[in-house]
């Protein structure tokens, strides 16, 4: 059984943790639930209380003035999830401000964490919010959300909590991430290339990078050491993960293959050209006098092709095939020309999966000639699924494909 202390802080989405907290139950989790006092306003402890099945704690005291035992909640916990996390929570966990029960047991707990934000887009924007996050994410916390919408404040932006149901999913990827790759070393490309034309434009795609950073956070949390070799993204690199930065096809093959040769399992999750500038103008390209403008393109390394002609014996290769039509008969072809063990493939153009969305929507396809098709779900959790192939096949356990 997962042990949750479910955090939940005075924001008006407190209302959603309800329903968050009854879903992980019936996940058989068991779930504590800890208040911030301005949450009780909100949402009463005894609605919590009958939905997770445990007494709710709120206070350092108890009614009796005896101190709660906030480590006993930090040291037992599997995970610990504050859902709404307002920009009040993120700037005391940022800056370890151990104020209440909550805040004392986030400080206090080796458990991994797990953030809902839920604010006005104006604060969530505010550089302030900005800078805590990023904190968050060097130290390894995980996030959910937010998501842009309709705000309580009569507002239409950014900063919305995440769905009762994408938390739990959330939480679910983080528990699916065992010490599989203990031991094992794991590149992982992430993002588009971007091939030049000349010095302010470029060829690129609109690939975000997002699978690719939640392949190599998935591989560190099981782990591995990971090296991650990146197109340019805003993303910022999970904890504890070497990262490669690079711009062009040429400049991805030269990083991969430096490192290639020393892993057990590379993830090839990055957007590369396929086709590239033949020649790059070192002067910016003018339009006046010019109706039109033709340019040769010529192909790019097929860097996935070569490592699987080069690579040694028992190292585990993933390809990723992006698809907007026939998405089966073209990953079918891919998996038999490319010769990796697993091929994800998925339809980019389907709406609110893909290239810079949070979910995605995929087909595993495996050497062996197996398929398993998959629900839409958050990239963090595709991530861990994936990974968990990997360990399979390199020697652990896989999950048992329907």
């Amino acid at each position: 059984m997962n042990h949750i202390v479910f955090g939940v802080t005075g924001g008006i989405a407190a209302y959603k943790a309800v329903e968050a907290v009854r879903q992980l139950v019936l996940r058989g989790c068991d779930v504590k639930v800890v208040m911030t006092e301005h949450a009780t306003r909100l949402v009463g402890p005894e609605t919590f209380r009958a939905v997770s099945g445990n007494p709710v704690a709120v206070s350092l005291f108890d009614a009796e003035g005896k101190p709660i035992e906030h480590i006993y909640l930090a040291r037992d916990a599997d995970l610990v999830i504050v859902a709404p996390a307002t920009a009040n929570l993120l700037a005391k966990m940022a800056h370890g401000i151990a104020d209440d029960l909550l805040t004392t047991t986030l400080l206090a707990t080796r458990a991994p964490v797990l953030l809902a934000p839920a604010m006005n887009n104006l604060m969530y924007r505010h550089p302030a919010t900005q800078h805590n996050l990023r904190l968050l994410r060097e130290r390894g916390v995980h996030f959910v959300g937010p998501e842009s919408g309709a705000l309580a404040c009569g507002e239409e932006g950014e900063g919305r909590m995440a769905e009762p149901q994408q938390i739990v999913d959330a939480a679910m990827g983080i528990f699916a991430l065992e010490g599989d790759l203990s031991g094992k070393r794991v590149l992982v490309t992430a993002g588009g290339t971007r091939e030049p034309l000349d010095p302010v434009r470029y060829i690129g795609n609109r690939s975000s990078g997002k699978m690719g950073y939640a392949l190599a956070a998935a591989s560190r949390r099981m782990g591995a050491e990971v090296t991650l070799v990146s197109g340019p993204t805003h993303l910022q690199p999970p904890a504890g993960v070497e990262l490669v930065r690079v711009e062009t096809a040429a400049e991805m093959r030269e990083a991969v293959m430096a490192v290639a040769p020393g892993c057990d399992a590379v993830i090839m999750a990055a957007a590369v050209a396929d086709f590239a500038p033949r020649e790059s103008s070192g002067d910016k390209i003018k339009r006046r006098g010019k109706e039109s403008l033709t340019l040769e393109l010529v192909r790019t390394p097929d860097i996935l092709g070569e490592l699987s002609e080069g690579r040694a014996a028992g190292q585990v290769l993933v390809g990723f095939a992006a698809e907007t039509g026939d998405l089966l008969a073209r990953a079918r072809e891919k998996l038999g020309a490319k010769g990796v063990d697993i091929l994800v493939a998925n339809d980019v153009s389907l709406p609110g999966s893909g290239f810079d969305a949070d979910y995605n929507r995929a087909v595993l396809l495996f050497r062996d000639g197996t398929e398993r098709a998959l629900d839409l779900m958050p990239k963090a959790e595709l991530a861990a699924l994936i990974m968990r192939e990997v360990a399979g096949l390199l020697g652990g356990k896989a999950r048992e494909r329907p």
